[in-house]
């Protein structure tokens, strides 16, 4: 398994029905797994495996946003992307069309995927990963909602400003406005106090006004 040295702190993992050690056999099959990505991130200096660098991401913004997270919730957003390399977006045609598909059928495999590597946890502990993997009832259901509001978190913190880069104003500020429509309140805070360069704080503003 490759080492890694994290360029972030990871918060202790946390546990309420399932055993410490069963969560860290779990996040550790998850990183093996993720590990094989071959693209790569930077992160202060250091390269990271995309998708790896990613879980940790999600991880971290977890246990810091809702310490309380059940165990679940806890092993769903460390997979939330597992293995995402494999199924390329331009596999699917280069229109919103396939883009939907896409990413309908990423749900599916992660949620697949996060059942055929972590065998040793109970059925109903699976069964509640991948509904969360899957989306299942966001404004309705808290975990879901909770598990929507870290990925537009991380998306924020972390992918935000290439994102804005590549792209024209104008579908930043719509995909900002769609990314804020996801989120509870309680993200909407936690979004306003991270730290945007100046660029990003304009397009923010102008999409909040």
């Amino acid at each position: 398994m490759l080492l890694i040295r994290y360029c972030f702190t990871i918060f202790p993992y946390k546990s309420n029905n399932m055993t410490i050690d069963k969560l860290t056999h779990s996040f550790k099959l998850i990183d093996k797994a993720n590990s094989e990505d071959p693209n790569v991130e930077l992160c202060q200096g250091e390269e990271y495996p995309k998708e790896l660098l990613y879980s940790l991401r999600m991880t971290n913004t977890l246990n810091s946003f809702y310490p309380e997270a059940g165990q679940a919730l806890q092993v769903a957003a460390r997979c939330q992307h597992i293995c995402r390399w494999q199924i390329p977006r331009n596999s699917y045609e280069m229109n919103r069309a396939g883009y939907l598909t896409w990413r309908r059928e990423l749900n599916k495999f992660h949620a697949n995927k996060a059942a055929e590597i972590l065998p040793h946890l109970e059925n109903d502990v699976i069964n509640e990963v991948q509904r969360l993997i899957l989306k299942a009832d966001i404004k309705k259901d808290a975990d879901s909602q909770t598990l929507e509001d870290v990925v537009c978190l991380v998306f924020l913190e972390f992918y935000f400003a290439d994102f804005a880069a590549k792209h024209t104003d104008e579908k930043v500020i719509r995909i900002l406005q769609k990314t804020w429509r996801k989120m509870s309140e309680k993200a909407h805070a936690a979004a306003l106090k991270l730290n945007f360069d100046e660029g990003s704080k304009t397009l923010i503003t102008t999409a909040l006004s």
